[in-house]
């Protein structure tokens, strides 16, 4: 049943998306806050519709912002230019949107959609594509279950926008936008696998705005209870198709290796633990992608890798983590959608020319 976002809400959506962007995806808060000014000269109100409200014949635009996370924060992005990236593909396919539907749910990229139904009134869709938030366009359950990425639009901050066309061809698509994006400065708004509301139903992963709501909700009263925000979050994922977590490590970071390259951050970071001669360290790539605790490893993806700080259990961006921080690490298994073998061809450990193989983490981390 359709349900509506209010600037009150925004808060906790923030919250549960910086957890679900596994360290990447852009700073929700800083999306929270473009949002929220969006909505007090507006509506007042986005309406969100369930996947299965949308109409078959429903012509539905992803959309997100693409570049390195810490571009984002330096460059703060454009108001405007998420509308821009709609109407250029609108003008180039020649229909007009029904609704818009994140690409991603994690990170900025939550807010997005918000954004741009904010200031147009289009509702979004409770879905996204890729129930986190991964690096690169190609990676989504949309183009694991056959929806072509291109054409896809770009829009800049000096109001340039871009089609790019290559056809199925969605790795040569993420080449070429990725280019182009550093050319506009390593930040860009964009839209890509425009479908109909039939291959939304088909390819989506479900609910997830609802996810981030309820997880930011569940942090935010834990800390008011005075709970241990682990616990809250373990409860609320239980509920969820997510249904795993697990705690991997708590401890303080002790070295952080982070460079802007190609258009994303890489790095790796490392946390040791607290009173004992153990060390888990995280490889990322934007976001998060092992986990590996003295030689062993713990949490791979497309599940979930999260770091958050270990007393209020707020996500901690891979371009935020600093020498000293005290941190809880988390793994959360990823919905069913996300482990088929098509899902697994798009961005499991391989797609990232990672050698280990996909071992669900309820698999790695047995209960009892």
């Amino acid at each position: 049943m359709s349900f509506v976002i209010t600037r009150d809400e925004l808060p906790d959506l923030a919250r549960g998306a910086a957890v679900l962007g596994t360290g990447g995806g852009g700073d929700p808060r800083l999306g929270r806050a473009m949002v929220a000014h969006a909505l007090s000269g507006g509506p007042g109100e986005v309406t969100v519709l369930t996947v299965d409200e949308v109409p078959d014949d429903a012509f539905v635009v992803p959309v997100a912002g693409m570049g390195a996370p810490t571009i984002s924060n330096e460059k703060i992005p454009s108001v405007e230019a998420p509308v821009a990236a709609l109407r250029a593909i609108e003008r180039h396919l020649g229909r007009t949107a029904d609704a818009v539907i994140p690409v991603e749910v994690g990170g900025m990229n939550s807010m997005v959609p918000l954004l741009i139904a904010a200031q147009i009134g289009l509702p979004v869709i409770d879905g996204d594509g890729m129930g986190r938030a991964f690096p690169e366009l190609q990676m989504k359950t949309f183009a694991a279950y056959g929806v072509p990425g291109s054409p896809m639009s770009l829009a800049g901050v000096a109001g340039e926008s871009i089609i790019i066309d290559t056809g199925p061809d969605n790795h040569r698509m993420e080449w070429l936008a990725r280019g182009v994006t550093m050319r506009l400065g390593g930040a860009a708004q964009i839209t890509e696998f425009t479908m109909t509301g039939k291959q939304v139903k088909d390819t989506a992963v479900r609910g997830s705005l609802t996810v981030a709501m309820r997880i930011g909700r569940a942090l935010r009263e834990a800390r008011a209870e005075h709970r241990d925000p682990m616990d809250a979050l373990a409860e609320t994922i239980a509920a969820t198709d997510y249904e795993h977590l697990r705690v991997l490590f708590r401890g303080k970071v002790i070295d952080v290796e982070r460079l802007t390259d190609g258009g994303f951050v890489r790095g790796r970071a490392t946390v040791s633990a607290f009173g004992e001669d153990s060390r888990l360290e995280i490889v990322f790539q934007n976001e998060h992608l092992t986990a590996t605790r003295d030689g062993r490893m713990l949490c791979t993806v497309p599940d979930l890798i999260c770091v958050l700080d270990i007393e209020s259990g707020e996500a901690i961006t891979t371009e935020a983590m600093r020498y000293g921080q005290r941190v809880a690490v988390i793994g959360i298994a990823a919905p069913p959608v996300m482990r088929t073998e098509a899902a697994l061809g798009a961005f499991g450990p391989a797609a990232f020319g990672l050698t280990d193989d996909f071992v669900p983490l309820e698999e790695r981390l047995p209960v009892g």
